[in-house]
């Protein structure tokens, strides 16, 4: 085996993946963007949700928005519902793991408020239940995909954006997840702070 050439394929894989995708994914990035800009603006929150590297990543987007992302700011509102051992962990054992974060959105989101559903599948039985408790307390939701988008494609309201990434390998769904990540953060804070550039 030719390691080096192995290493070489998916740098060049991952970058073919993104350029593929620029088209299809700028739009729907740019409208998730104004759409947390309008939530934050009416002193509304993001929520984040997402398991395994999806769970990084929503721990990522709600870290790039209370603290800073490339220019300062005073931070954003945005709770990751991965991060609550306690919580997870009792939700887990008194009502199945299905539920982790859906009662979390039921307790924690307000109308505006904003949800970040992000499943590589599309499929995450979780983050679907987290998108009906959104749907029911009338948040937005911004859903990260891949594969088509699964289950979550369907479920999917006109208000809601949908940023599915047109590849089936999970490395590179999370790859163009986390530049979608930094696309958003450097939005909101354009947005916000007026960056004409």
């Amino acid at each position: 085996m030719d390691l080096i050439s192995r290493i070489s394929q998916h740098f060049q894989d991952s970058a073919q993946v993104k350029l593929d995708a620029v088209e299809q994914l700028s739009a729907p990035i740019a409208e998730a963007a104004e759409a947390m800009v309008a939530c934050l603006l009416a002193n509304g929150k993001m929520l984040t949700c997402g398991n395994g590297g999806s769970a990084a990543d929503a721990q990522h987007l709600a870290a790039e928005l209370v603290g800073r992302f490339e220019m300062e700011r005073q931070g954003l509102a945005a709770i990751a519902l991965t991060t609550d051992s306690s919580i997870l962990t009792a939700i887990a054992n008194d009502y199945g793991f299905k539920a982790i974060f859906e009662k979390q959105v039921r307790s924690l989101g307000q109308s505006g408020d904003v949800l970040v559903a992000i499943s590589t599948s599309g499929n995450s039985a979780n983050v679907i239940e987290a998108i009906h408790a959104a749907h029911d307390n009338e948040l937005r939701v911004v859903a990260l995909t891949g594969r088509g988008g699964g289950e979550i494609a369907g479920l999917l309201r006109d208000a809601d954006v949908h940023i599915c990434v047109p590849s089936d390998r999970t490395a590179r769904i999370q790859e163009v997840h986390l530049l979608t990540i930094h696309c958003l953060c450097d939005g909101i804070d354009c947005l916000l702070l007026g960056v004409e550039e």
